[in-house]
């Protein structure tokens, strides 16, 4: 059965229109991955949330006739909410009620493949249930199963405070295990360079992935299709050198999260070069890089040698390529162009390219190769060049 969802939202006096839009048009995202419709989308212009109800009562009671009339079973808030204000809602409205962090916890869950991604996923679900438990089990108890109660909270109905504590406990020293694990594996790779590619989640990063690569990573047109890092070996024109793929960053990615998932993430800040995959199609691609920027400064990787790659070029629209002056000739871009703009000006090293469809591959894989050598030189210099110049692949 898809739940049917209505999305709520405020808009603080000093913010734009366009910044809500863009942050529910991202939430019904999150709720079509999480398997969701949507029926209906609610915004308020507030200096702060109601502490209360979020909304106020007349907003709430406007939500609350669509949700009658529409039969909707799901009301997801933008932002989130805490245990009195989930009480109050779900009380006004008389169905679940579930806020942005408990969504991408959801998705994260069902997407968790690895002991290391469901041990992390599990930890931030239950810091997420700690200080709400007053009041949330009879809710749980009373709705079993759909989206936002995956995980932890359905099987473990009667848990006290003092258990859900240790089991928080066990979990941190499961994860600390795990990462002295992945550390040694790390070590014993350190005689390569390390390439990472980060980026905001739906970029594209596991199709270039593939494509580098020749591997089979899952890649879907959802958000957070991969969670567990992948790692490969690469060789291009004789270069070789380790290339891995992180799960996607998003706007108001919940703290509890990034602390969760900092261990896989050491792959990006233990990376020699990262790679930086930007979804040039999307209208906010600029807000999505600040926000892929900001979090690479919280794991201190931002220092790092870093190739941006704007892909999906295939997908720019009219208005755009109007605004940076670009005439889409015969229906083809040509993608030369582009460099030519601020885009490319802007970053030391930058290239625009369709992994589907292959555009600018062949000067993609060169900048790498580029990039590779440049970091073998600094990093390993013992490291023997050969007649070519090229440093041999390493077995």
């Amino acid at each position: 059965m898809v739940d049917k969802v209505v999305l709520v939202g405020i808009i603080k006096q000093k913010e734009r229109e366009e910044i809500i839009k863009e942050n529910l048009e991202e939430l019904a995202f999150l709720a079509f991955t999480a398997g969701a419709k949507v029926m209906g989308r609610f915004t308020q212009r507030r200096d702060k949330p109601n502490s209360r109800t979020f909304v106020g009562p007349g907003k709430l009671e406007e939500i609350k006739e669509f949700v009658i009339e529409n039969e909707v079973s799901l009301v997801v808030f933008d932002d989130e909410l805490g245990p009195n204000q989930i009480r109050n809602i779900e009380k006004e409205l008389e169905c679940r009620i579930i806020d942005r962090t408990n969504l991408i916890l959801d998705i994260f869950a069902k997407r968790a493949q690895t002991a290391q991604s469901k041990a992390q996923v599990e930890l931030a679900q239950y810091e997420y249930l700690l200080p709400r438990l007053i009041g949330m089990w009879t809710h749980l108890e009373r709705q079993k199963g759909g989206i936002g109660l995956r995980g932890p909270g359905e099987t473990e109905i009667e848990t006290d405070r003092r258990i859900i504590r240790s089991k928080i406990s066990l979990l941190k020293k499961k994860l600390i295990a795990i990462d002295k694990q992945n550390k040694v594996q790390r070590k014993n790779r350190a005689q390569k360079v390390r390439v990472s590619l980060v980026g905001y989640t739906n970029a594209g990063k596991s199709t270039i992935m593939n494509m580098l690569s020749k591997s089979n990573v899952f890649a879907e047109d959802k958000l957070f299709a991969t969670l567990d890092t992948t790692v490969r070996n690469v060789v291009i024109n004789q270069i070789t050198f380790l290339l891995s793929d992180t799960v996607g960053f998003i706007r108001k990615l919940p703290h509890r999260l990034v602390e969760s998932f900092k261990s896989t993430l050491d792959e990006a800040r233990e990376a020699d070069i990262l790679i930086h995959v930007v979804d040039l199609s999307h209208p906010d691609f600029e807000q999505h890089m600040q926000t892929v920027n900001e979090t690479l400064a919280e794991l201190k990787a931002d220092h790092k040698p870093t190739l941006v790659v704007f892909n999906k070029i295939d997908k720019l629209s009219a208005a755009f390529l109007d605004e940076l002056e670009i005439e889409n000739e015969n229906g083809i871009l040509n993608s030369k162009l582009l460099e030519e703009t601020y885009l490319a000006t802007e970053h030391e090293h930058s290239i625009f390219i369709s992994a589907i469809h292959k555009t600018n591959v062949k000067e993609f894989r060169k900048m790498i190769v580029e990039l590779v050598i440049e970091t073998y030189k600094n990093v390993y210099p013992h490291f023997p060049l050969s007649i070519s110049g090229h440093y041999p692949s390493q077995n």
